[in-house]
């Protein structure tokens, strides 16, 4: 899907935000299947959160993210994911060493440009729904950052910006207003 670009990279590196900036400015977006299951899971029994079945929790976010794609089937114009399919089978296959980036990663494109937010400790934090510190998240974008183009993809390294200046760079790139 052409039309379906993923905002990836370092966890607090930015991406919500952004996709929030490209809301604002009329564009669709889908929120981070990690966020919403983490709402859903600590509102309920919590079993599959990441610091108790990481497993569990890879494999709803792939879930979710098959869902949320054919939800956005419907939609005509660009559709701007916070993470999403990739990265949930990038973690599944890290943790389990099952092959889910090539079940997953090549059935189900998405855009071939892919903006990635770099590590940024100055605005990194870590909270409720986001308990993993900052070397985890490094760790995570380092494996996304070797992912993305084994998959085919051409990614973007967003600058340290703010994010006006990064919803700017995006839509260039993508020849969008």
């Amino acid at each position: 899907m052409d039309r379906f670009v993923i905002l990836s990279g370092c966890s607090g590196g930015g991406k919500s935000t952004l996709l929030e900036a490209l809301k604002r400015r009329g564009h669709h977006v889908v929120a981070e299947p990690g966020r919403r299951i983490v709402t859903e899971e600590l509102a309920g029994d919590g079993a599959a959160l990441p610091w108790v079945d990481a497993a569990a929790f890879a494999r709803r976010a792939i879930a979710m993210s098959l869902a949320d794609r054919e939800e956005a089937a419907s939609v005509p114009d660009t559709v701007f994911f916070d993470r999403g399919l990739i990265d949930a089978a990038s973690a599944l296959e890290h943790l389990t060493g099952e092959p889910a980036l090539a079940s997953f990663g090549r059935l189900h494109r998405y855009n071939r440009h892919v903006f990635l937010t770099p590590p940024w400790p100055e605005i990194y934090a870590a909270d409720h729904e986001r308990r993993h510190d900052f070397s985890a998240a490094v760790a995570e974008y380092e494996r996304l950052c070797a992912v993305y183009p084994r998959l085919g993809y051409e990614i973007h390294i967003l600058p340290k910006v703010g994010v006006e200046q990064r919803a700017d760079a995006v839509c260039s790139i993508l020849g969008i207003e």
